[in-house]
């Protein structure tokens, strides 16, 4: 509780002071029906009075002290918090062509690709994160959701893409995800497409659909995964080349604000999705309101009462003369 006027409050020093007063001076100046002497009453009957004018004297000191105690308008104080989480929308774009099978990255890199992200995903509370596949063609395996639990399921169910369409169409994929993000209301809208190749399908090259997305504020983190080995092995198929288009990664980037990153390992694959994790923290915002409510008349409405109370006990019961 709070007072709007605590300075009346100071009056509250006067109450004991006029209680003093009167039980020392101010009872003896009073107009009550006086004797000669009270030699003629009985000790019952002047205790009997005393006790009358002390009742009468601790209603009127409580009707004071509440008076007082209005006047200064006491309030009832209440603090309220409205927290409010700018979150980020997010598509994590994921080349499943058959080259994510090479064996740098233990157990594959598909493998070590989906345990990062799924490790980023459990980082993520608040933002709408949706999974993105593709190859020759591009997939959409989850969209938009705000539930963990399913879309980590979804992510362990990536498999790689059958023999038909296999490839490697970033422009498409970085396409897709455009589309799925345009329409997002949300301050950031962010794409984290890893990649182990180099476009080699599709209708859309990538700077075209980086450029397309850059036009719709959308940020892309671009991932280079595989060693700088000119060859690396896919298990029971043999070598195959490393082609990551590191240029285009770069300029993908850095045209729509992003960041390019190179995961030679999975030590650094981790490490580059908690560098993304800091950088795209979610704003919160928390705002405090205080709501006061005035509670003056839970003591003014008692004082007068009291006010009544006492001059009818005065009047009808003990009959005093005033």
């Amino acid at each position: 509780m709070e007072f709007k006027n605590p300075i009346y409050l100071l009056f509250l020093i006067l109450v004991p002071v006029l209680a003093f007063w009167y039980n020392k001076s101010g009872k003896n100046k009073e107009a009550i029906f006086r004797i000669s002497s009270k030699f003629f009453l009985s000790n019952e009957i002047i205790q009997s009075g005393k006790n009358k004018n002390y009742f009468l004297q601790i209603i009127n000191i409580i009707s004071i002290t509440l008076i007082i105690i209005g006047i200064a308008r006491p309030q009832l104080v209440n603090k309220l918090s409205k927290t409010s989480v700018n979150v980020v929308d997010m598509i994590i774009v994921l080349d499943i062509s058959s080259s994510m099978l090479a064996d740098d990255f233990k157990p594959n890199r598909l493998e070590a690709v989906k345990k990062a992200a799924i490790d980023f995903i459990n980082s993520r509370k608040n933002d709408r994160i949706g999974i993105l596949v593709f190859a020759g063609e591009s997939f959409i395996q989850c969209p938009l959701t705000v539930d963990k639990e399913v879309l980590k399921s979804l992510v362990n169910e990536i498999n790689i893409a059958s023999k038909e369409y296999d490839g490697t169409a970033i422009g498409m994929a970085i396409a897709n995800a455009t589309n799925r993000l345009r329409k997002s209301n949300v301050k950031s809208k962010v794409m984290i497409l890893l990649s182990d190749g180099s476009n080699n399908s599709g209708e859309i090259d990538p700077k075209t659909a980086s450029d397309l997305a850059a036009q719709y504020n959308i940020k892309i983190y671009t991932i280079g995964a595989g060693t700088n080995q000119s060859y690396t092995r896919i298990p029971n198929r043999g070598l195959i080349k490393n082609e990551i288009d590191e240029e285009t990664l770069m300029y993908i980037a850095e045209l729509t604000g992003g960041k390019f990153f190179r995961a030679t390992d999975v030590a650094a694959l981790e490490s580059i999705y908690k560098e993304i994790d800091e950088l795209e923290r979610s704003e919160i915002d928390v705002k405090e309101y205080t709501l006061y409510t005035d509670i003056y008349e839970w003591f003014l409405i008692p004082s007068l009462f009291l006010g009544f109370f006492s001059e009818l006990v005065r009047r009808f019961v003990f009959r005093r003369v005033i």
